[in-house]
């Protein structure tokens, strides 16, 4: 017979799920992040359109804010010290890791774009980086929270 979890059983599941959850996403947004670090210092970077250069400022700065609010998580959990109140822990952790994922599709969009726009100059970027980010928000944001209104 299996044991009912009691209130500190179940904030130390969620606990370890966001912690889990976020050791996924961090690696992926410190990949783009590093990338974009280095793209000031290539040769072409300098002949890129005004536009261009507009998307890849968001498309940077959206990475080192993500990178922020999910590094955050753990600056939070250190610096609160023990004893902490893990609930509002949960609570503030969640809200950051939901931001840092809406910075991740902005990042991705504008990347898109940049790239898009520096092959196939004209109609297709904008496009084209729409759909990346109705993609995310759709498979991110409605498709789960569908979900959960639907669970109750």
């Amino acid at each position: 017979m299996a044991k009912a979890e009691d209130e500190q059983d179940i904030l130390d599941r969620r606990l370890a799920e966001m912690l889990a959850e976020t050791r996924v996403i961090l690696p992926s947004v410190t990949v783009l992040f590093a990338f974009l670090l280095t793209l000031p210092f290539s040769e072409r970077f300098a002949a890129l359109k005004a536009l261009d250069r507009g998307a890849y400022f968001i498309a940077f700065l959206s990475a080192a804010l993500a990178m922020i609010f999910l590094i955050g998580q753990s600056a939070y959990h250190r610096l609160c010290g023990k004893p902490y109140d893990k609930a509002l822990m949960l609570a503030t952790a969640n809200r950051q890791a939901v931001s840092a994922i809406a910075l991740l599709a902005i990042s991705m969009t504008a990347v898109v774009f940049l790239v898009a726009d520096v092959m196939y100059p004209g109609q297709v970027p904008g496009p084209l980086a729409s759909g990346v980010l109705l993609f995310a928000v759709v498979t991110w944001f409605i498709l789960p929270l569908i979900r959960r209104f639907r669970r109750g």
